[in-house]
């Protein structure tokens, strides 16, 4: 059996896809993709035969149905997620009742929200001095997260946090960044980052909620709260004149 492509499609903007991930789609006959959470734009680069299937009503084990039978017609069959499938994809569930089948995959990763936010805002979430450690997370919803993982204690460590899935709980989760975080700490709030409607502002953290309301996002939001989203002009020793290493010596 040919195996089956777990391919990440970036944030939605079509040309921020891999270019192995554009000749994974190029080469699909069969495209089994995440419609309420993907570009439509970036399903038309698949080829005019290949055929799709939509996955926002289906359960896991449709989804496995139709991935194991093309697979099995020896078809080349994309499995499409949005960013990357490495987070919050649900691609466990997904490769290991394939391999119960003994069918193969392989991952092709894909730039996350958070990459795409930062690189938008022309923000690096990493300054010298200030932060140095990047935190992906979510609040609890349904789905419940490792109590050592709550926000409360993430939130200590007063890093960049990049909160996903966590739109719909905005009150709860200012309240409890709050209690670690300034209240004048910037957040990004990005809406369908890199799509034609993206909505992409910065706001201080006691807005956070408030200004998720106003907008009326729920989902497909991402929330950077993070003290390197102000402006520094701090410069890193990387390429400071009297900083010497092993491409630079004495």
């Amino acid at each position: 059996m040919t195996p089956i492509s777990i391919v990440g499609a970036g944030p939605g903007a079509p040309d921020l896809l891999t270019v192995r991930a554009l000749n994974r789609l190029k080469e699909a006959e069969v495209l089994v993709w995440t419609d309420s959470l993907i570009s439509p734009e970036i399903t038309k680069l698949v080829s005019k035969n290949c055929k799709k299937f939509k996955t926002s009503s289906l359960t896991l084990e449709e989804i496995l149905e139709l991935l194991i039978s093309h697979s099995r017609k020896g078809k080349k069959v994309v499995r499409l997620h949005d960013g990357d499938p490495c987070l919050y994809g649900a691609i466990a569930e997904q490769i290991c009742g394939l391999a119960e089948q003994d069918i193969e995959v392989e991952v092709i990763p894909g730039i996350s929200a958070y990459q795409a936010t930062a690189s938008e805002l022309k923000k690096e979430l990493t300054i010298p001095g200030i932060v140095q450690t990047i935190v992906l997370s979510r609040t609890s919803g349904r789905t419940g997260i490792p109590e050592n993982e709550s926000l409360e204690n993430i939130s200590k460590i007063g890093g960049s946090l990049c909160l996903y899935l966590s739109a719909r709980h905005v009150d709860d989760v200012q309240k409890k960044l709050l209690l670690h975080y300034p209240k004048d700490t910037p957040v990004a709030i990005g809406y369908r980052v890199t799509w034609e409607d993206q909505w992409l502002q910065i706001v201080p953290l006691n807005e956070m909620a408030s200004t998720t309301k106003q907008k009326g996002f729920i989902r497909t939001t991402l929330y950077i709260i993070s003290p390197a989203l102000k402006s520094y002009s701090k410069r890193s020793k990387l390429y400071y004149d009297e900083h010497k290493h092993l491409f630079r010596p004495k």
